[in-house]
């Protein structure tokens, strides 16, 4: 068997997932990370190591007009050739904020509706060693605390949108709280052994072509000057840079960065009393914990955004407040800090209780 391959079933294992008898949706883009997804399942299936209905998923964001169509219809074709079953979804893409997080909330939805219409168990993704290195130096540089270093999990949930007045950016219809709960598993088989030579390599093995996103040579994105220049800085010094910062995201995760259970439990408000007890390190876990309960998430919090509500704590003065993403604040007053999301700052309806 070859060795992409026996690595793929070796970690799908390793996951505890099952062999035969589920539903999984496969996302495929038609890069090289997802096509060589799509060859290992194909390839697994006929070799009767893996038994399952997998159903692959095509998001077409039309952010690059004639080279979208193309990869639609080259994903398309794929699918025709290894006699799988075919979802694509279209979307508008926001083009106001974050043009990488409104696409990615986009995929990621359309990803989530597939799965649940058809009953699937889990959505498939290609990501890889390289991504987690990524993701791991993004958060690293805007300020991250353990959750944002430890990086992307190989399983978790795959949450849908809910309604309520809890927001993620500025725009006032309500968005989704979290791309990840309870439900419907994402699942990443290769991003604890993969890396993306590893897929370019294979796809070659396999004779199977690939598209290439001409978005990923637009150092107008931070996770494109990463890749393209702030990694190959690093393979200067480390030579297995990839290896060691997905590993480091590993230790993180796994509790390496804990000295131990977080000190308070989060809560609708907090004392100051008790904030003002716990070392830095204790009370930027405890912030973060607390304002990940609020919003759901941490995308968009950076480190100076943590050090603001500390310099808060601190303050003399009640009333004081600091501005969050999405328009949410945190507010100290009466010997508590309290959180209000975007909709109560616009209304100046505190609803504290």
């Amino acid at each position: 068997m070859n060795n992409f391959l026996r690595n793929f079933i070796t970690n799908w294992r390793r996951l505890d997932l099952p062999e035969r008898g589920g539903i999984y949706i496969a996302a495929v883009s038609g890069g090289a990370d997802s096509v060589s997804l799509l060859l290992a399942l194909h390839e697994l299936a006929a070799a009767k190591k893996l038994d399952h209905r997998f159903v692959i998923a095509h998001f077409n964001h039309g952010l690059r007009g004639r080279e979208s169509e193309q990869d639609e219809e080259f994903v398309r074709d794929l699918t025709v050739k290894y006699g799988f079953e075919l979802a694509i979804g279209h979307g508008h893409i926001e083009r106001e904020g974050n043009l990488e997080q409104n696409a990615r909330r986009a995929r990621y939805e359309f990803l989530r509706q597939t799965a649940e219409n058809l009953h699937a168990a889990g959505v498939l993704t290609g990501h890889t060693m390289n991504d987690q290195a990524e993701t791991f130096l993004i958060n690293l540089i805007r300020g991250s605390g353990i959750g944002g270093l430890s990086g992307m999990k190989a399983i978790r949930g795959l949450k849908s949108k809910v309604q309520g007045p809890k927001s993620e950016d500025q725009s006032p219809e309500p968005k989704e709280q979290s791309l990840f709960d309870e439900g419907v598993l994402l699942i990443r088989p290769l991003l604890n052994w993969a890396k993306r030579s590893d897929t370019e390599n294979f796809c070659h093995e396999m004779g199977a072509e690939y598209r290439y996103d001409t978005m990923n040579e637009d150092l107008g994105f931070r996770r494109v000057r990463i890749r393209k220049v702030l990694i190959p800085m690093l393979e200067d010094f480390n030579p297995k840079i990839i290896e060691t910062l997905a590993k480091t995201a590993s230790l993180m995760r796994d509790g390496g960065g804990s000295s131990g259970e977080a000190p308070a439990e989060p809560a609708d408000k907090l004392a100051l009393k008790d904030l003002k007890t716990l070392e830095k390190a204790d009370l930027y876990r405890t912030l973060r914990a607390w304002l990940e309960q609020h919003r759901g998430n941490l995308r968009g919090l950076e480190l100076k955004h943590i050090e603001a509500i500390e310099s808060l704590i601190n303050s003399r003065k009640s009333g004081k407040t600091v501005e969050l993403p999405g328009g949410e604040t945190v507010i100290k007053e009466g010997g508590m800090i309290r959180w209000r999301d975007g909709a109560q700052a616009r209304t100046g309806d505190m609803n504290y209780e």
